[in-house]
């Protein structure tokens, strides 16, 4: 039950807004996800000229939707380090107060601090929580919560130039239509399972400050296809593991080594396997408008469809 209240009012720049080291150079693989944000975001940024000439506003929304532990959220920092922009990552709980209003004037007060400090990357992290169909939705808070949203996003009364407006979803289908359109959320992307550089590269990662011996990256990235990024940490973490137990128990250290890493993917299977299996209908019954084609044709060529 909500409670009538008086919130204290929200004051200037009380969210954490940081400044990204990382860059797209720093996201392994994925291509084609670097250049549909170049050509979304960085080429208008670094052409003035030219955006003033095809009257290109530095406005932006966009959805990285795709399975989860992909990097979603990793790609929206990293944007944020090669604009040289500020970055704000918000959740549902940065927004839903139990106080009537004040998820509003949270929404309300977030994108200001992202227009005091443009450029800025403001990103929502699973936007089908706050952003949920208004038709699904019994509480009414929650739907004036996406009220507010949707006139924040149209910049009407402040304007949003110089605010990039990122969100990440594992379920773009229950996104309310209306955050989709011109001028909103109007392009979506999809950030799929690391290809083989992506994975060889979040293998070198997650094994750089461990003691490694004889580590195969290349054989490691072919024998793991259709694992997400997570799921390789999870690898890297039990094989750790497994020479950490020998290490104790034999009383000497000894390296991370290749059977360690076998052993581990043969214990760690794909965890994808749910959301494609969810994602099968959407593709075959409820794409109309082909907003999930890029999905489709990936799935036709796993030979999951």
């Amino acid at each position: 039950m909500f409670v009538e209240s008086q919130p204290e009012e929200a004051h200037a720049d009380v969210w954490d807004l940081t400044r990204e080291t990382i860059s797209l150079a720093d996201v392994g693989g994925l291509a084609e996800v670097k250049e549909r944000l170049e050509l979304a975001f960085l080429a208008p940024l670094r052409n003035p000229e030219l955006r003033r000439l095809y009257g290109k506003s530095l406005r932006g929304g966009l959805v990285l939707y795709g399975p989860p532990g992909c990097g979603k959220s990793f790609i929206a920092r990293a944007l944020a380090g090669e604009l040289g922009a500020g970055f704000l990552s918000v959740s549902i709980d940065d927004v839903l107060d139990k106080y009537v209003g004040q998820s509003e004037a949270n929404l309300h007060g977030l994108f200001m601090q992202a227009r005091r400090n443009a450029p800025c990357v403001l990103f929502f992290d699973e936007i089908d929580a706050l952003g949920r169909r208004r038709a699904h939705l019994s509480s009414d808070v929650l739907r004036t919560t996406v009220n507010q949203l949707l006139l924040e996003l149209d910049g009407v009364e402040h304007g949003n130039e110089g605010v990039f407006v990122l969100a990440a979803t594992n379920h773009p289908w229950d996104i309310d239509p209306a955050l989709r359109r011109p001028g909103r959320f109007d392009r979506m992307l999809l950030v799929l399972p690391p290809d083989t550089e992506a994975r060889k590269a979040i293998f070198r990662t997650h094994l750089h400050d461990r003691p490694v011996a004889g580590i195969d990256l290349t054989q490691l990235a072919m024998r793991s296809d259709g694992y997400s990024g997570a799921d390789i940490a999870h690898v890297c973490d039990s094989a750790a593991e497994k020479a950490l137990i020998d290490s104790a128990r034999s009383g000497e250290v000894r390296m991370i080594e290749m059977r360690d890493v076998e052993a581990a993917l043969a214990e760690v299977r794909p965890s994808l396997g749910p959301w494609f299996e969810m994602a099968r209908n959407v593709v075959a019954f409820a794409n109309p408008s082909g907003d999930y084609n890029d999905l489709r044709d990936y799935m036709r060529s796993k030979r999951l469809l």
